[in-house]
């Protein structure tokens, strides 16, 4: 009798195991790549190496996300540096998909991957950017596409990582990181 009781209860332990394990693995939401792009050469006059761009290099391969790491209330994070002004390094692709608008250097405008962006989902939004032991408010008003790149629509440039929040001078100056130093910074972000 008490072999049955222990078979029966082992049952119900291997028939609600899997269920919890999978409930588990749906909130863990990983993200995981989509695709890849093989590059191809950019044309002369596009990728200027001299001006600091991120050419795409002929055959190599470069993955795409759809998504970003999970947002909790201190999400790990890269910080860059690009500029929001018309005729500002971050120009190849014209105003901000938010708001069609440029943004001077000095505001605190930020730029994030495609899976924390979310379909425009948080558009002239503020986040809270930890880093360098400072905190900083900043509005969302761009992508920073991790699904493509390579192309004439991406200048030429490989497609974003998907932990990516790149940031206006402004935002790196309220972070008091010197200037010599700025170019990426390990941060930790939040929703307003």
């Amino acid at each position: 009798m008490k072999n049955i009781r222990l078979c029966t209860k082992s049952l119900i332990v291997l028939l609600i195991l899997p269920t919890i394990c999978s409930f588990s693995e749906s909130r863990l939401q990983v993200c995981k790549p989509n695709s890849k792009i093989k590059a191809k050469n950019p044309p002369n006059g596009h990728c200027n190496i001299e001006e600091d761009d991120i050419c795409c290099i002929k055959d190599k391969i470069y993955t795409t996300y759809k998504c970003s790491p999970q947002v909790s209330s201190k999400t790990k994070a890269i910080l860059t540096l690009n500029s929001f002004e018309k005729g500002g390094d971050g120009d190849g692709d014209g105003p901000s998909k938010c708001d069609n608008k440029y943004h001077f250097d000095d505001t605190h405008v930020v730029a994030l991957s495609t899976g924390w962006y979310n379909g425009e989902g948080r558009c002239l939004r503020n986040i809270t950017i930890n880093g360098n032991g400072r905190s900083v408010n900043a509005m969302v008003v761009d992508e920073c596409d991790s699904t493509m790149g390579c192309d004439e629509k991406h200048d030429y440039q490989p497609p974003c990582r998907n932990n990516l929040v790149i940031a206006s001078q402004g935002v790196w100056r309220a972070l008091r990181v010197p200037i010599n130093e700025w170019g990426e910074l390990d941060i930790t972000w939040f929703d307003e």
